[in-house]
């Protein structure tokens, strides 16, 4: 037995605790699902009784006192059960004795009408998958990444079930490769319509928003990337016991793991095109706006040169005495005026 990790829960305060964490467990003879709902451990001890049967535990941001429990059940190893409880792992695959620890990363797109300074486009958790001889416990924390699915599919997939507990991790790896898909598209679509709105005049989007965008896009790297290395191990067959009957489903998930890092990688390159054009457009814009300033200061100028040599109050200037003098000098302004705004609007600074 191993030494029961601490029931204070180092974790989120909205962590599970106790059976409500259990969002399911289930014994599979053969690819076929056993009737009954049982406790986890009387589940492992009916497995144990048949060669070809597992039990599939799925568990959602257990407490600390539960994967304690679970640990001791199951025989894990103090450093696999720390590590379930923790969130935030890299994408790994690591033994622990004769149990296998795969870390992936979760993804949700977060539906927006709009893409603001502070929208939160891509939403991410935790899944840990612990395989072992007879057991398979999927560990899942956050909102993103919910497995139900995936148990159901594989449910109706019996030949691919019966390979045991690997079956489980391939299925969920799929599935993970499929949500990062799928959130690609979208974000790929909010790249569009950034991008679409980046030179619209007066209405262009903000840089603030392309740095929003360009965040979001960086945790969503955190998940992809770093997935291609456990997946590479998995195809290479450096895991002795992964069932030959598997390989090519994993080679299968690997390319399109590819397809999703490839997609991702081109989201810098155009958010960085993006960001350039758009901060280009905005010093073009203030170049514009300063030379009308000092068009209008030009024409502002000339008026007050005149007014300012009349209002010296010298007794010898031209026209000072003259009847017309007075509106002379107006008109003198007011043509002025007029010549330098023309000659600025062909010369396009007005």
């Amino acid at each position: 037995m191993l030494p029961a990790v601490p029931v204070d829960d180092p974790g989120p305060s909205d962590r599970r605790r106790g059976m409500d964490a259990v969002v399911d467990c289930a014994v599979y003879v053969e690819g076929r699902r056993q009737p009954g709902n049982g406790h986890y451990a009387e589940a492992l001890v009916r497995a144990r009784r048949r060669r070809d049967a597992f039990v599939w535990l799925g568990l959602h941001e257990p407490g600390a006192a539960l994967m304690s429990e679970v640990g001791r059940t199951f025989g894990l190893h103090e450093l696999t059960v720390g590590q379930a409880l923790a969130q935030g792992h890299r994408p790994a695959v690591e033994r622990h004795g004769d149990v296998t620890l795969l870390v992936l990363r979760t993804a949700r797109y977060v539906e927006h009408t709009e893409l603001t300074d502070t929208s939160e486009v891509v939403d991410t958790g935790d899944v840990m998958v612990l395989v072992g001889p007879r057991f398979v416990i999927t560990v899942r924390h956050g909102a993103a990444g919910a497995l139900t699915a995936v148990r159901a599919d594989l449910q109706q997939r019996q030949s691919l079930m019966a390979h045991g507990p690997w079956a489980v991790a391939y299925a969920v790896c799929a599935r993970m490769v499929d949500v990062y898909l799928e959130v690609a598209g979208h974000v790929e679509k909010d790249l569009e319509g950034l991008e679409e709105t980046a030179f619209a005049r007066g209405t262009g989007a903000d840089v603030q928003q392309i740095y929003q965008l360009k965040r979001e896009v960086v945790e969503f790297k955190r998940a992809v990337l770093p997935l291609q290395d456990p997946l590479r191990q998995l195809v290479e067959r450096q895991r002795d016991d992964v069932p030959d009957g598997l390989g090519h489903y994993f080679v299968d998930v690997s390319g399109r793991l590819a397809r999703a890092v490839d997609r991702v990688n081109g989201f810098d390159d155009l958010l960085n095109s993006i960001l350039q054009a758009r901060l280009a457009q905005v010093t073009v814009d203030q170049n514009n706006d300063m030379r009308k300033i000092a068009s209008w200061a030009a024409i502002a100028a000339v008026q007050t040169a005149i007014a300012g040599i009349y209002g010296m109050n010298f007794d010898k200037m031209p026209e000072l005495h003259w009847t017309y003098g007075y509106p002379a000098a107006l008109g003198v302004m007011a043509t002025a005026g007029v010549t330098l705004h023309r000659l600025f609007r062909r010369s396009g600074w007005l």
